[in-house]
């Protein structure tokens, strides 16, 4: 029984390849498209549960097609793929309705477990929506709104800062080291400070532990970091 059906608008053919391999050996049926033009006249012809778009596109790019789609499907989970250092794609994304985005180069296992869990969300009802959240302890996180809430006060985050609380939520109980964070937040290629992912374990703290009395941020000295109560 098929998990779901995705379609990959990706122009990368080789990217584009091993995402529908992954993907159809995971048990989704997807199809690909390889110009935005493309990519819209198929989601026009075909009834689809989830969309990977990406931003770079010929003919349409990746915003013109998110646009266009919104018109029409404000409903279907889309996930941006943007590069590494297009934040303004990312935040008109956001804008223009796309539901999540993860940055090239990515690992496959990430983007596997962002699609789970926006294809886990339309089975559930509004009033039900904590139940499609990530949360741990007192600590939510709703994918589809990117909110984050602890003792039902709402905490404001980066971009960034979200990238690695949804990171680490989604490996909860689970030892993370340096450079696994390192690679899945920011990418295998990123070459700029070692020491970001200290400095931003030490922003996410501030936020979400240090104003409440339990902490869920441990380090595990020498290894990494995990989350857990």
């Amino acid at each position: 029984m098929s998990k779901g059906k995705v379609l990959i608008v990706e122009d990368e053919s080789k990217i584009a390849r091993l995402i529908q391999l992954e993907l159809e050996y995971e048990g989704y049926e997807t199809g690909t498209a390889r110009t935005g033009l493309e990519g819209f006249n198929m989601f026009q012809q075909e009834k689809w549960d989830l969309l990977l778009l990406d931003v770079m596109l010929p003919e349409l790019n990746g915003l013109e097609v998110l646009r266009r789609i919104r018109s029409t499907d404000d409903q279907m989970p889309i996930i941006l793929l943007t590069a590494r250092d297009a934040l303004p794609d990312k935040v008109s994304g956001l804008d223009l309705g796309a539901n999540d985005y993860i940055t090239k180069p990515f690992e496959i296992e990430e983007l596997l477990a962002r699609i789970r869990v926006w294809l886990r969300l339309p089975s559930a009802s509004p009033e039900d929506m904590t139940s499609s959240s990530l949360k741990i302890g007192d600590l939510t996180i709703d994918p589809k709104t990117r909110e984050v809430r602890r003792e039902n006060q709402s905490i404001e985050l980066t971009p960034k800062e979200y990238d690695l609380l949804m990171y680490l939520m989604e490996n909860q109980n689970q030892v993370l080291t340096f450079d696994q964070l390192l690679t899945n937040v920011w990418g295998f290629d990123y070459f700029g400070d070692s020491n970001v992912v200290y400095v931003y374990i030490r922003y996410l703290r501030k936020k979400i532990d240090t104003p409440f009395l339990t902490p869920y941020i441990h380090t595990v000295r020498g290894v990494g970091y995990m989350l857990k109560e």
